[in-house]
């Protein structure tokens, strides 16, 4: 093959996205031919080749899921799940692929390291020398935030100031300042209808990366739908739900390819970004304001400065990296300047083990002791399936009561939260006067819960809660917020109801996505109850 063939056969792999999927599948089940794997090996297309990988992938684990649950046979379902384990696994050699190739191109650049007395006081007083070098930013005469002191912004400035005299089209300002419901509605569009060209632009391909995670969760939103709609229905007349679900699980494929795609652009945007600061004028801007920092910061910091300089001397004596200026050594030295003691140290040098308890079934709520005593305590858990956003939840009381149920949610913590409001919206209902207090191993929920509850504003835990279900439990729960408590309460320890919720709410997702059948769910749900020993009932707990 000639080079010029070599050259083409890329350029139609890196313009046709087709192409380019079925030349990595064909290379993933060894029938490529030897010049097709020869292109694929190209630095340009390692990146592509991801993003088609991870449109196959959501596609196989559809096939996989429509065979579930159309009763295909047993032959069939191995073989689709034996292909959709194969792109999962290529997915996954495909983006280490691009991560090493990323690291081989960032080392390959040069850039200057800041002298090793400089970067030791930097780590070891990073306040100190953060406030030196904005009062020298101010100095030179930047304005209060442009660039935003710690150093870290100077890369957003300086790419800033590169693009100032571009001008952007109308269409950039409009996906730039509208506000993030609509941006998302924007990425589900381009996913589902026409493509947008202009979300790749440099002024808004951050947001896109940001926000194409919840566009991704509206699409394993439609595929949950689609599923309780087909496990709806009989075998017989299972057929027009099933071909829904093919369709959202489409739409999902190409959101999640959007996504990756997203996300390698704008990794190449911070690369150019970094670029920036550590090239031509900039650079040499940014070293002048760093070094004149570390001047403002001797003045200011006099005896530690001086602990810097005695301490680098006499590293660099004997550091073998020191013709490079030790570039790796500046995090240890930092780390002997620090004024505490190592942890597990005490003020005199003596070593320190303090002992760890863990509590009896006496105390076991012991760092819990200022629960009121007539309080109603339950503890909550979900479980979340990795297809769908279909997820399971369920909780356990001290007074014996338990439930379940399913629901839809964007992330574990949104399905956590609904556990919880589910559980305490389910206890006030049946304790008319007595406070309840809920307890959950998930500190993302519990934090989302108890913000809510302090501010009275459902908005405040709207940037966890993504889909309607879980904004209307909580918009419910926030009408009671007077008589709940969130607590966090560590998982997996060997407490009963917060093992007891945990195996309710695999039960409930299990159940959700047709996985078990509700006679075998009954007898699961009979010795879930035996195991925690309660002689009550399951107190059901609507979605």
């Amino acid at each position: 093959m000639t080079i010029t063939e070599h050259t083409e056969l890329i350029r139609r792999f890196a313009d046709d996205f087709t192409a380019l999927q079925e030349a990595a599948l064909a290379r993933m089940n060894g029938i490529c031919a030897p010049e097709i794997a020869a292109a694929l090996e190209h630095a340009s297309l390692a990146g592509p080749i991801t993003i088609a990988l991870a449109h196959a992938d959501v596609l196989a684990r559809g096939a996989v899921r429509r065979a579930e649950l159309s009763a295909q046979p047993p032959e069939r379902l191995r073989r689709l799940r034996a292909h959709a384990r194969k792109v999962r696994r290529a997915r996954s050699q495909a983006e280490a692929v691009y991560k090493e190739q990323r690291a081989r191109r960032l080392a390959g650049r040069s850039r200057s390291v800041d002298t090793l007395e400089l970067r030791v006081a930097r780590t070891a007083s990073p306040a100190a020398f953060a406030e030196a070098l904005r009062q020298k930013l101010r100095d030179r005469g930047l304005p209060d935030g442009t660039p935003q002191a710690p150093e870290c912004d100077l890369a957003q400035w300086a790419w800033n100031r590169k693009a100032a005299g571009d001008e952007l089209p109308a269409p950039v300002r409009e996906l730039r300042d509208c506000d993030d419901d609509a941006f998302v509605q924007a990425l589900l569009r381009d996913a589902r209808e026409d493509e947008n060209p202009y979300l790749p632009h440099h002024a808004v391909v951050e947001r896109w990366s940001r926000h194409s995670r919840a566009a991704l969760a509206w699409g394993r939103y439609a595929i949950g739908q689609a599923e309780r709609d087909a496990l709806a229905c009989s075998l017989s007349v299972r057929r027009i739900r099933l071909d829904a679900l093919d369709d959202a699980y489409q739409d999902t494929a190409v959101l999640a390819a959007r996504s990756r795609e997203a996300l390698l652009l704008v990794t190449d945007l911070h690369d150019r970004m970094r670029a920036c600061v550590t090239t031509g004028p900039v650079a040499e801007f940014i070293a002048q304001c760093r070094t004149a920092a570390l001047v403002r910061f001797a003045d200011a910091e006099p005896e530690l400065w001086q602990r810097v300089r005695e301490l680098t001397v006499r590293h660099q004596e004997h550091c073998p990296e020191r013709a490079d200026g030790c570039p790796h050594c500046h995090r240890a030295l930092a780390a002997l300047l620090a004024d505490a003691p190592p942890v597990g140290t005490s003020e005199d040098g003596d070593s320190e083990h303090p002992t760890a308890t863990v509590p009896g079934d006496g105390d076991r709520y012991a760092l819990l002791a200022d629960i009121p005593e007539t309080a109603v305590v339950a503890v909550a858990d979900a479980a979340v399936g990795d297809e769908s956003a279909l997820c399971g939840y369920g909780w356990a009381a001290e007074d014996g009561t338990t439930g379940h149920g399913d629901s839809l949610a964007s992330s574990s913590g949104e399905a956590e939260v609904i556990g919880i409001c589910a559980a305490a919206l389910s206890l006030l209902e049946h304790h008319e006067d007595a406070p309840v207090v809920l307890l959950c191993d998930s500190a993302e929920a519990v934090d989302v819960v108890s913000t809510a509850l302090r501010s009275a504003d459902p908005a405040a835990a709207h940037r966890t809660l993504l889909f309607p279900e879980s904004r209307q439990l909580m918009d419910r729960l926030l009408r009671h917020r007077h008589r709940v408590q969130v607590r966090w309460l560590k998982g997996h320890i060997g407490h009963d109801l917060n093992e007891t919720a945990d195996a309710f709410a695999r039960l409930a997702l299990r159940r959700a996505n047709g996985r078990i059948p509700f006679s075998a769910a009954r007898k699961e749900e009979a010795r879930i109850l035996r195991s925690l020993g309660s002689g009550a009932g399951p107190l059901s707990v609507a979605a």
